[in-house]
């Protein structure tokens, strides 16, 4: 089903992988990866289809990830690589397009943003109460559902209480029919967003979840396909893994959490990860997580690392734009590595032999700051160079800010006091900035 739905996209990524290539001329300056007019009914025309087709294909392309965007240079994605020999890519691109359904259909015209914000934070209960229906429900009652829902957030954030307007929706028919008496009072006045009426963005809503392909409705009735089904059943066991945070961490922002499994096993920090990720939006975990990254504790460098991990594949895209950042560089090859399927064993041979080193300073850099002076001396083996006079070269030659005390930490820990000698005299030079 994931592959029938987004066949048509796959169809547009291709033609625009092979017909353009790169440093062609495709898109439009606006950064968001746009076709322009000319690309887009050159496409029309190759593939049989309309302008308006080619380009509501290629913006489900770049939902689910089979077009990535880096500027203003649109390029094929690891999915669409990936597409004919594995189905999990194919099967996380459609879980991409559901987790954006809110902008895979145009928004309804005329209505306030933040009502529609309401729907899209209120949807999500609407769609549990589908799958756990597990069959067609009637939209009157996913209507009330959603403005039950509305008015819990409005309640939360302390605001007046969603009044739903009477003449919303052909269910309130009958009420609209009914004159006022005499003496019914005015009704009280609303900010734009609570006059809002809600049944024409559930409308809206119910549209796109069925335009992703994840329910069908007609007939007054809604119904979950098997594929939203089982994207609602995988979402609703996230939140329960979240529930059962082991370490306590889920509330935390990523840094503390990070600091919180520094001392776990490995097992008992995925879970942790696992539990602080299914509480949050991808987007926004994956965001701290880089953030985290990017501070001078380079233990917190590995660790954010380990739990983008478990974040796996929706997290390629901002990983992907971190490789260009020297600090995150080696961290961010090897997981693009393995996330495309190279044993974890052999994807540092990415690296090349300057990244590498700068990795093996970073890592030396946490084991210095928070682990024992053995774990330090061990770490020499894990150097590609052949031998410690070789290391040295390489290590004043990376720029790593750290060197100096990577170095003078290495030469009080090492027991050789030949060995520990020219550590030393390496550091000097790297301080004093001689060769």
């Amino acid at each position: 089903m994931a592959r029938a739905r987004l066949a048509d996209a796959a169809r547009v990524a291709r033609w625009a992988d092979i017909s353009l290539g790169r440093g062609r001329d495709g898109a439009t300056s606006d950064g968001k990866g746009t076709l322009s007019d000319a690309t887009a009914e050159r496409a029309a025309t190759a593939l049989g289809l309309t302008p308006a087709q080619v380009r509501a294909d290629w913006d489900t392309a770049r939902l689910a990830g089979l077009v990535e965007v880096h500027g203003d240079i649109a390029r094929p994605g690891w999915r669409l690589r990936a597409w004919n020999r594995d189905d999990s890519a194919v099967l996380r691109g459609w879980v991409a397009l559901f987790d954006a359904w809110s902008l895979a259909y145009p928004e309804p015209a005329g209505r306030e943003h933040s009502a529609v914000a309401e729907v899209v934070s209120a949807m999500p209960q609407v769609l549990s109460f589908l799958q756990l229906s597990a069959g067609p429900v009637p939209v009157e009652q996913l209507l009330d559902l959603l403005e039950q829902r509305v008015t819990e957030l409005r309640t939360e954030r302390c605001e007046v209480a969603y009044v739903p307007p009477i003449a919303a929706h052909p269910f309130h028919e009958k009420v609209r029919a009914t004159p006022a008496g005499p003496g019914a009072a005015a009704a009280p006045a609303h900010d734009p967003a609570e006059a809002t009426p809600l049944a024409p963005l559930l409308d809206w809503a119910l549209d796109a979840l069925a335009y992703v392909g994840a329910l069908t409705w007609a007939d007054g009735q809604a119904t979950l396909t098997p594929l939203g089904s089982w994207a609602v059943w995988v979402k609703l066991e996230q939140i329960c893994v979240a529930a059962q945070s082991p370490a306590g961490n889920i509330e935390q922002n990523a840094e503390d959490m990070l600091r919180g499994c520094a001392g776990l096993r490995p097992n008992a920090a995925r879970a942790e990860y696992r539990a602080w990720l299914a509480a949050r939006p991808v987007g926004s975990a994956v965001t701290e997580l880089l953030d985290a990254a990017r501070g001078e504790d380079a233990l917190l460098r590995g660790l954010a690392f380990e739990a983008l991990r478990v974040v796996g594949a929706p997290a390629e895209p901002d990983v992907r734009a971190a490789a260009e950042e020297t600090t995150l560089r080696p961290y961010a090859l090897i997981w693009l590595a393995e996330q495309e399927g190279t044993d974890p064993e052999d994807a540092h041979e990415v690296l090349t032999r300057e990244e590498a080193t700068w990795l093996w300073v970073d890592t030396a850099a946490a084991v210095a700051d928070h682990g024992e002076a053995p774990l330090l001396v061990r770490h020499l083996e894990s150097a590609v160079q052949a031998t410690v006079p070789a290391l040295l070269d390489e290590v004043r030659a990376v720029g790593h800010p750290r060197t100096v005390q990577v170095l003078v930490a290495l030469a009080a820990a090492h027991p050789d006091p030949a060995l520990a000698r020219a550590v030393r005299r390496a550091a000097f030079q790297v301080h004093t900035g001689g060769s």
